[in-house]
């Protein structure tokens, strides 16, 4: 079995579409699901699904390198062949992102490498961009700039507010996401040495 762990902070419902779509499925299984915020409700999805969950807090926690070498520890156990951060809104330490070079993937609301950080719905609303959507990307060093592993985009409506925005990009998040994790384990995509995916 090809062993995953997500990272989550809230919700989860990127995670629960991997769960649907990977979890235990073609060799693929999620060894665990770790929280940095107390109730998060990603946790009780894994419980859900017999995934074995964690709590990392961040909450007054100073120190990055120390939260991240507990993070770390925590993933360790598992031995994991992919990290997948769903939702995890915590900038990771240059030492973390080493670590696990070539395995951390995210999802980030917008199309990179446009409008990176947060706020990325109501952004390419004030630019008045006429699309918008998702890239899964390979986790680097440099915030939200890693090599783009596929993308979605959906148009920009007229009507459109941020939280409309946000719901139709979600709906494409759910279907990029798995399909990332399917490509990673079938040898599709790596990060090269020279720091672009292939």
């Amino acid at each position: 079995m090809k062993k995953i762990v997500v990272l989550i902070s809230g919700n989860g419902s990127n995670l629960q579409a991997i769960i649907e779509k990977c979890h235990n499925k073609e060799g693929m299984r999620i060894v665990a699901v770790i929280s940095n915020k107390e109730g998060a409700y990603g946790l009780i999805r894994a419980q859900k699904a017999g995934i074995p969950t964690w709590k990392i807090l961040s909450k007054g926690v100073v120190n990055r390198d120390d939260y991240d070498e507990q993070l770390s520890a925590c993933i360790d156990k598992d031995a994991p062949d992919l990290i997948v951060l769903a939702g995890f809104m915590r900038i990771l330490t240059p030492h973390f992102v080493r670590h696990y070079k070539g395995k951390l993937l995210n999802i980030h609301p917008s199309l990179l490498p446009k409008y990176p950080g947060l706020h990325t719905h109501q952004r390419a609303l004030e630019a008045k961009e006429k699309e918008h959507g998702a890239s899964v990307h390979f986790v680097t060093e440099e915030l939200d700039a890693g090599p783009v592993i596929l993308q979605a985009k959906v148009p920009i409506l007229q009507t459109d507010n941020a939280e409309l925005l946000a719901a139709r990009v979600q709906e494409q998040e759910h279907k990029i996401y798995p399909q990332a994790v399917h490509l990673f384990f079938q040898g599709k995509i790596l990060l090269s040495s020279e720091n672009k995916s292939e």
